[in-house]
């Protein structure tokens, strides 16, 4: 028996499954070795929304071929990181509403634009999963955009259609604040999901073929979303609400429905949704701060400076590159290893996961997988076989659906006008 123990722990380690003894210098290795099998796919960056602020939209004026430390994002960090394929976020917050909304979102996709035309040797727009492909083999960056809330298309499916056009290929359904047609995860409940108008948008995106992103949505959205969608959904920055409880992660009931709609949980690297100490942190400030302005006569250097004293007293914690990897765990366990992909939300966070620090990091979360002995096959699931899976079947679904729909002709005016409006 001891002689076929040593054999089977021989057998073992030559074949890679126990590692936790092996050198670090060898475990990178094999990951980057996995990196360069596969496009390594994330789901959620806000680089775009930083040239908005910090260069006045001019892509000209902050270099990224040059070390950026202000930011998480810059070139030389994207090729240590392995990228293969990102989804810019063309992100506008959900302030800004209507015409002014829709402008901006516009300014956002000519950012992504001007970044490609001005890093042709780096990044090339990708616009289908075969195209995601033949940019990494490329040697080149795929890049997709992912439009971060439904206020910007401003209740239009004729815009949801231009956008697509332009090049988005997922719409996020809310940001932080419901739409008139689909309720957030962080707002007070107002439709109770999605109005009928909401539908609408899900079937036309699922004709399309513009993928439903359901970060930042209700339960009760993303639950009618799944109802409705054809296509398998996405959540293109969340974690687990099991291990976090935070309103943007994603319940296990959720979950549970992942496998028959086909759709992904792209984890993110968000402090707050990702340890719950950091979430519970977070609300414990925000009483201090709801307090502070309550007091009488409080001005707003006042509650700053409170806040600041509050602050030395009670220091903020920090998540983890392992716990990030207990939300795969999780992810993995209830709804399978097929629904689980990666969307760090770089440059749209002020903190971030120890271990996580920057893009340049993302070979370190796939040590920590081959650690805890996952195998080649699931890895590459994780870092882009899932999201390329995913955009195969919305374009077949929406090849399939364009013999039989014409573009939808809805109004939101008409479609969820009170009965009474009703013609």
């Amino acid at each position: 028996m001891r002689h076929l123990v040593l054999i089977l722990t021989g057998l073992a380690l030559a074949a890679g499954t126990w590692l936790y003894a092996a050198p670090q210098d060898t475990v990178l290795e094999r990951a980057k070795m996995l990196h360069k099998r596969i496009p390594l796919t994330d789901g959620h960056n806000d680089l775009p929304w930083q040239y908005r602020t910090k260069a006045g939209r001019d892509v000209w004026a902050m270099d990224i071929r040059q070390p950026q430390p202000q930011l998480h994002t810059d070139i030389p960090r994207l090729r240590e990181g392995c990228l293969g394929a990102q989804f810019w976020s063309v992100y506008v917050p959900a302030s800004m509403q209507g015409k002014e909304a829709v402008r901006a979102t516009l300014e956002e996709i000519d950012i992504v634009y001007q970044m490609i035309h001005r890093y042709p040797d780096t990044f090339q727009l990708a616009l289908t999963a075969d195209e995601v492909e033949a940019v990494f083999k490329a040697g080149k960056i795929a890049s997709m955009m992912g439009i971060e809330g439904g206020h910007s298309i401003d209740g239009s499916l004729g815009a949801l259609r231009m956008f697509y056009t332009l090049g988005v290929r997922y719409l996020t359904l809310t940001h932080s604040s419901n739409v008139p047609w689909a309720d957030s995860a962080t707002d007070s409940a107002r439709v109770d999901g999605l109005t009928a108008f909401g539908k609408e948008v899900v079937r036309e995106m699922n004709r399309l073929g513009m993928l439903v992103d359901l970060s930042h949505v209700a339960p009760s959205t993303m639950h009618d979303a799944l109802d409705v969608s054809e296509a398998p959904v996405i959540f293109s920055h969340s974690s687990a609400r099991a291990l976090c409880d935070h309103p943007r992660d994603v319940p296990d009931d959720v979950l549970r429905r992942l496998p028959k709609n086909g759709g992904l949980v792209m984890v993110t690297f968000v402090p707050a949704f990702v340890s719950e100490e950091v979430r519970q942190h977070g609300v414990r400030r925000n009483a201090e701060l709801a307090r502070l302005r309550a007091l009488a006569g409080s001005t707003d250097e006042s509650v700053r400076t409170g806040l600041e004293t509050w602050g030395k007293s009670h220091p903020e914690p920090q998540a983890t590159l392992s716990q990030v990897a207990d939300h795969i765990d999780h992810i993995r366990k209830v709804a399978g290893i097929d629904h689980v992909g990666l969307g760090g939300d770089f440059d749209g966070i002020d903190t971030v996961p120890i271990g996580l620090e920057d893009v340049s990091k993302y070979p370190m979360l796939t040590v920590e997988l081959i650690r805890r002995g996952y195998s080649d096959n699931d890895i590459l699931s994780v870092l882009g076989g899932n999201a390329l899976r995913v955009m195969r079947v919305a374009e077949t679904t929406a090849t399939r659906l364009q013999k039989t729909r014409n573009p939808s002709g809805a109004r939101i005016e008409i479609l969820d006008a009170p009965a009474k409006e009703m013609p």
